[in-house]
């Protein structure tokens, strides 16, 4: 699907969803989460072409495949993270969005741990 398709999508479930609040305003987060969903399911295939992409570049390069793992990791919780709180917010639950994130830069923190340590045993070298 196209950019153009994707927005005119969810402008609609967005105009939907805001007439179905003022009949049933659960009915708004149902349909705001499907629209996700769906618009998800779709940048599924532009996801794995990127990945591809990047797993091309760090053949090229030489780099160590774990950390292609680590980023692609990071990437997907941040995503996922950024997804969730966001329907938790439209669902008036602010608080919730906010734990959902510290726990996730948190959770990146600890992955990301061997790129750390690789970069600063590159730092002890030049030192």
């Amino acid at each position: 699907m196209s950019v153009f398709q994707i927005s005119i999508l969810g402008v609609a479930a967005v105009l939907l969803a805001v007439q179905l609040s003022g009949v049933r305003p659960e009915y708004g987060v149902y349909l705001s989460v499907a629209c996700g969903v769906l618009i998800f399911a779709w940048s599924l295939d532009r996801v794995q072409a990127v990945i591809e992409m990047i797993g091309e570049f760090v053949s090229a390069a030489g780099m160590d495949s774990a950390y292609l793992t680590i980023i692609l990791k990071i990437t997907g919780i941040a995503y996922l993270t950024e997804f969730s709180a966001e329907i938790c917010r439209d669902a008036g639950y602010g608080a919730i969005a906010g734990q959902i994130q510290i726990f996730a830069k948190l959770t990146i923190l600890a992955v990301s741990t061997p790129i750390l340590m690789a970069l600063l045993e590159l730092i002890q070298t030049f030192g």
